[in-house]
């Protein structure tokens, strides 16, 4: 059971927990840009918003074919637990004042096999749930600019 809650947990944040690393990059812009604009997790709406599209992101992940190996047996007690650190994860690399608690991306990924039709599963269902939120073009951007280093250390090199 343990090691199915660690799959899932590896397969949600696939794409949207976004490690404190890459939330430092994000943080690391020039400072005239940061005084000049509101943050990316304000643009996307707060937190209620992010809320949103955490919930239909992980709904699809969990209703897709290919994608269901990483579901299997997970407590609902146990989704709530990953919803809510893929949340907190996706609020602090946006710049809002949550706390990431969780490890790294290559931790939880390491041994699950993810491969890189996987990616382009999650990819594509990311993308479907920004567009269902009308989330504007240049905010998918700038979320993807974080979201696209994690490959690395999510996708199995095998």
């Amino acid at each position: 059971m343990k090691t199915r809650f660690y799959r899932l947990l590896g397969l949600v944040v696939l794409l949207v927990s976004i490690g404190s690393v890459t939330g430092a990059s994000a943080q690391s812009q020039s400072a005239a840009h940061q005084e000049n604009s509101p943050s990316l997790y304000k643009r996307l709406g707060g937190y209620d918003a992010l809320a949103a599209v955490t919930d239909d992101f992980v709904g699809r992940l969990v209703s897709d074919k290919q994608l269901a190996r990483f579901f299997g047996g997970v407590s609902r007690d146990s989704q709530k637990r990953i919803r809510q650190l893929v949340l907190d994860q996706l609020c602090a690399a946006t710049g809002g004042p949550c706390i990431y608690i969780g490890r790294s991306m290559r931790t939880v990924h390491e041994g699950l096999g993810i491969t890189e039709a996987d990616w382009n599963v999650a990819v594509k269902h990311l993308s479907e749930t920004l567009e269902k939120f009308k989330v504007g073009k240049a905010e998918q951007d700038d979320l993807l600019k974080i979201l696209g280093p994690l490959k690395a250390d999510i996708v199995d090199k095998k």
